[in-house]
């Protein structure tokens, strides 16, 4: 039996920056980190459009709101200091209706408010930053930029391992959790099992599933969201200058399609954000029964779907037309044509939902004992990842006894 301080579950961004919080905070302490795949960064972190946010759409004073101001400037220092690709390119955030310009203003209040440094444009404006997109009003968020957090993740892996106190097997799905006196005992499908002081729950898609191996009593389950992506053909990359945005219905947690500069220069144009049929649904013809039942046996699920079934019918009308999806594209770059997209690859948002239909808004941190679980950390919680790993492993720390987390990155 392998033994360890603290046991990780989850390669993803948020489950490497608690390692390496951990070894940085309390030098000598053990980890390990499990994971089912056989690298890191395979599901939420590898999947997404690699921005890094700026914090302006969160509630003041949320853990979003917090940690994604704070780790938008951590993560560029961090890219720097470990010469990480990276670019602050500033984003656009666009209304191209009138019934718009009330919410694109209550943004620019919410940016005051985390201070956040925002421009108010008018549309004639708008070209000074992207040429060919049209709308009635915008704001530039300066402190936007784009990053691969692969990169990232890779990168804390090695630094936490380099400490020579932190070990990750990959290819380590866990099937049991249990307590054996005041240790606990995590049985992985292969290979040894792990006996820890503390257990850190950070499994993204799997996270409630995790949570409640440790018989965690919890009304949150993750319902899987499908975000589907475009982008642009390369003779038709020139379109796109940076980031652009509309501006977000605050009903729901997704930003809508939104156009992205990629670190690597393609430009993706997306996602939507439809049901999936299975946790690592990335196609829409996976489907995964266990995964289905869990979702359509959620009350939360159905009390979803009546509140905003018009919502999620467009979303699925534009997954099953091209012309409808490219359609939503053009209300912020009018001169693109379905010939100017080529498919991407989809990723699954992770989303926790109460059992009274809520879609949990802000980063969900549980747990009691030696267990800490990460029940909500979408988007942003790569660009937070810095600071989240240090919540996590203080917390962590904590149910063992040990030190308290430095302060800063």
């Amino acid at each position: 039996m392998e033994t360890a301080d603290v046991a990780v579950i989850g390669a993803g961004i948020v489950g490497m920056s608690t390692a390496y919080a951990l070894t940085q905070a309390a030098p000598g302490t053990t980890v390990t980190v499990l994971d089912k795949e056989d690298g890191p960064a395979r599901h939420q972190t590898g999947r997404n459009s690699g921005v890094i946010h700026s914090g302006i759409y969160y509630r003041p004073g949320s853990l979003k709101a917090r940690y994604a101001t704070q780790g938008a400037a951590e993560m560029v220092k961090f890219c720097t200091a470990h010469d990480i690709p990276h670019r602050v390119t500033g984003k656009l955030i666009v209304a191209t209706e009138r019934e718009e310009l009330p919410r694109l203003h209550a943004l620019v209040q919410r940016g005051r408010e985390n201070g956040i440094p925002v421009r108010e444009l008018g549309a004639a404006q708008i070209e000074e930053y992207e040429p060919h997109v049209t709308g009635l009003a915008a704001i530039h968020v300066g402190t936007t930029g784009i990053v691969d957090y692969t990169a990232v993740t890779r990168t804390l892996a090695r630094l936490a391992t380099d400490t020579g106190s932190a070990r990750i097997r990959y290819g380590t799905k866990v099937r049991a959790i249990h307590r054996d006196g005041a240790a606990v005992i995590v049985e992985p499908a292969t290979g040894p099992p792990v006996r820890a002081r503390a257990v850190v729950n950070c499994a993204g898609l799997h996270s409630d599933r995790i949570a409640r191996l440790t018989g965690h009593a919890q009304d949150v389950r993750i319902v899987p969201f499908r975000g589907e992506y475009y982008e642009l053909v390369p003779a038709r990359r020139e379109l796109v200058h940076g980031l652009v945005y509309p501006v977000p219905d605050p009903a729901f947690p997704f930003l809508g399609v939104h156009l992205t500069l990629g670190i690597d220069g393609g430009v993706h144009v997306g996602p939507n954000a439809v049901p999936a049929l299975a946790r690592e649904g990335y196609r829409r013809r996976t489907v995964r029964p266990r995964d289905v039942a869990d979702t359509v046996t959620f009350p939360g699920t159905w009390r979803i779907a009546r509140r905003h079934w018009r919502y999620e019918t467009s979303e699925i009308h534009r997954s099953l037309s091209k012309r409808a999806f490219t359609a939503s594209v053009r209300r912020l770059l009018p001169e693109v044509t379905p010939d100017d997209l080529t498919p991407a690859p989809a990723g699954v948002r992770a989303q926790a939902v109460l059992r009274d239909g809520t879609l949990v808004d802000d980063f969900l941190f549980a747990g009691s004992g030696p267990f800490v679980h990460v029940l909500n950390a979408p988007s942003p919680a790569a660009t937070a990842s810095l600071p989240i790993g240090r919540e996590v492993a203080r917390r962590a720390l904590a149910a063992v006894g040990i030190g308290a987390v430095r302060s800063g990155p």
